[in-house]
């Protein structure tokens, strides 16, 4: 009994990985034979799990959107409340947190029923979060973020309209890899069918990711991971700033607040060097004042300039 509960649970972790599974890959992913396998797949289905099956020589199975919620799960109240909260954590700035609940929200919303995905979208238009506007990253649809992390899951080629820093719009078709959070933005790493190379695209200038049908086999990327890839086509842009500056704080201290968007080096117990790489000095005065300490800025000197211009503007007020 324990190794046919531990192979059922096993059963269904795959059934989520992939959106559909030749009868024959399962069984031997399983260890099984075809016929032990459909006794599984009815146990599945006898615990509330929507699997469909697909007849004949390339049949096989995938996990469906059901009439109710595997009661072995959560009940509905709970899906709501799992749900909403999911789709506000895939907003977050916390390291890790962001990625991980776009993994599980396209679990979640892959089985939920028609019903519930009604009070969850009401729920979420209802709601306004508060955020800073100053440090505010720009607002995704968590439903346009699930969209693609299930092409990526599946391998499943997807189409967009995508507007890049100049304004130029263009409609794109791509091999989705990976989604990306880094800093206060996300990416899309994928293999832009259009120009025949590797390519990210930030998800707040994409909009209405349609999925194709067309499956593929991923290229390798010419880099580690799809992190890696960010960064490095990041660093190739123009950036015209480099700022360094002399904080009056202890670098742990400026570590924990800005460390993920700057450079930390000590100088002493009390002092540390600040060093950011930047197209803006915007983000640079905010992320020195949220400090809370004295600074001397040592380059640029735009940078000088601009926070005397803040300092008569906020002593006006």
């Amino acid at each position: 009994m324990a190794n046919t509960s531990s192979r059922t649970l096993r059963l269904l972790s795959l059934l989520q990985t992939h959106r559909y599974w030749p009868g024959g890959e399962l069984a031997d992913r399983l260890g099984v034979s075809p016929r032990t396998l459909r006794r599984d797949i009815d146990r599945l289905r006898e615990l509330g799990y929507p699997v469909e099956a697909q007849r004949g020589v390339d049949g096989g199975y995938q996990l469906a959107a059901g009439a109710s919620l595997p009661p072995l799960v959560v009940d509905d109240e709970e899906a709501v409340a799992l749900t909403v909260g999911l789709q506000t954590a895939a907003q977050s700035s916390v390291e890790g947190i962001a990625e991980s609940s776009v993994r599980v929200l396209a679990k979640v919303v892959q089985v939920m029923p028609a019903r519930l995905r009604r009070r969850v979208d009401a729920l979420r238009a209802m709601t306004v979060p508060a955020v800073w506007s100053g440090a505010a990253a720009p607002r995704i649809d968590p439903v346009l973020l699930t969209t693609i992390a299930l092409a990526c899951r599946d391998n499943e080629r997807i189409r967009f309209a995508y507007t890049d820093a100049a304004g130029r719009e263009s409609a794109r078709e791509v091999e989705p890899l990976r989604l990306v959070p880094l800093g206060r933005q996300w990416y899309l790493v994928a293999y832009d069918l259009t120009r025949h190379a590797w390519r990210n695209f930030r998800i707040d200038r994409l909009s209405e990711p349609t999925g194709t049908g067309a499956r593929f086999r991923p290229l390798l990327l010419p880099a580690a991971d799809a992190a890696e890839f960010v960064r490095s086509s990041l660093g190739a842009l123009p950036q015209p700033y480099e700022v360094e500056v002399l904080v009056d704080v202890p670098a742990a201290v400026a570590r924990e607040r800005i460390g993920r968007w700057a450079t930390v080096e000590e100088v002493d117990a009390g002092r540390c060097r600040v060093r950011m790489t930047t197209a803006s000095l915007d983000w640079p005065a905010l992320a020195l004042g949220s400090l809370g300490a004295d600074f001397r800025v040592v380059e640029p000197a735009e940078l000088r300039d601009q926070l005397r211009e803040w300092a008569g503007r906020f002593s006006r007020a």
